[in-house]
């Protein structure tokens, strides 16, 4: 698919009024990536489809640097697979944008609603960049 917004790139917030908030960085990130809470006000760049993300990193940081993450907002991102426009999104183990999995148990809703980052804003395919809304503020 066509990048619909090829004047940003990956990790480009393109909304006035979005929010973004500062942490320190737990490990080495990358613009672009999902990061997760990996201890008290500071973040890791996700490993593992496991880690509640709450945001992307907005630039590259290295460990012990203060990495600003937008928790709401359209923001570009890089895809780690197909995803339709408006479905549910999460990362995957390389911090990378996924489709959120359904649940398949009652039990897995909490654990789903914790992993979602946002909504697709376009159709992507896996390695496509394009534009997502987040939604963890």
């Amino acid at each position: 698919m066509a990048d619909l917004w090829s004047e940003a790139d990956v990790g480009e917030v393109i909304e006035p009024g979005a929010v973004i908030l500062s942490f320190e960085a737990a490990s080495a990130i990358t613009k672009g990536k999902a990061v997760y809470l990996s201890a008290d006000m500071k973040v890791s760049q996700c490993t593992a489809i496991t880690q509640i993300p709450i945001g992307i990193a907005t630039k590259t940081v290295a460990v012990g640097e203060f990495c600003p993450v937008c928790v709401r907002g359209v923001i570009k991102i890089t895809a780690g697979g197909a995803i339709n426009r408006g479905e549910q999104v999460t990362n995957d183990a390389s911090a990378n944008l996924v489709t959120l999995p359904e649940a398949t148990v009652v039990g897995d809703v909490n654990d789903l609603i914790a992993r979602a980052l946002g909504m697709a804003l376009q159709t992507f395919a896996n390695g496509d960049t394009g534009l997502i809304y987040v939604d963890k503020a």
